[in-house]
């Protein structure tokens, strides 16, 4: 069971939220907060599995308190779930240790997928942030992109589409091959590739 703790200040978002994760026989609403502060001090209670996190927030913004909690927590998963998709807010979140960044405007679907994801120590990302992510990094390339050798045929499909902003689901559909096999070849390809998260391989795999 995935434990989760909501982060909101609009009282309708988290009662949508908790609706729809309540409803997956997986994931269980440990709580809830409607600012920073008091989400702090949740998670440092309930020790959640993944904390799904506004940023803007009266108070303590969603920034500082994702900063805050990694701080008691550097294991703690936090999803950012935001209106706001502009650089303005999601390099400060990336930089303060979110996992993973979605939009509010993502099918339900990919909430609870991205949830999933963070659990399990992925990185998910909206297709829209991560191709950002990638076009940014392009024009701020430099000097020769790295290389590695000794991948497989299948890891480099494998990274190719992590570069794409598929999910490991969604590569396990595209290339016929299991769950668990996919995560390996990712875990495999973070190591060979010195990469910390699925952004940064993501980033390589387009060789930036």
């Amino acid at each position: 069971m995935i434990r989760v703790l909501l982060v909101d200040d609009q009282h309708l978002i988290r009662a949508g939220l908790r609706m729809l994760c309540d409803a997956q026989p997986d994931i269980e609403v440990v709580g809830e907060a409607d600012n920073g502060r008091d989400a702090i001090t949740l998670a440092a209670r309930l020790v959640p599995d993944v904390v799904v996190m506004d940023l803007r927030m009266p108070g303590v913004d969603g920034i500082s308190a994702t900063s805050r909690i990694l701080a008691e927590r550097p294991g703690a998963r936090i999803l950012v779930l935001t209106t706001f998709g502009d650089d303005d807010h999601l390099y400060p979140a990336l930089a303060a240790g979110a996992c993973g960044f979605l939009l509010k405007d993502a099918p339900p679907t990919d909430l609870l997928d991205g949830v999933r994801r963070a659990a399990t120590g992925d990185s998910p990302f909206s297709q829209e942030v991560l191709r950002r992510l990638v076009q940014r990094a392009v024009h701020a390339r430099t000097g020769t992109p790295p290389s590695v050798a000794g991948l497989t045929t299948r890891e480099q499909q494998v990274l190719d589409l992590v570069a794409d902003g598929l999910s490991n689901g969604e590569i396990a559909e595209r290339l016929h091959i299991g769950l668990t096999t996919v995560k390996s070849h990712v875990t495999s390809l973070m190591t060979k590739t010195g990469s910390p998260n699925r952004v940064r391989l993501a980033l390589f795999a387009r060789g930036l």
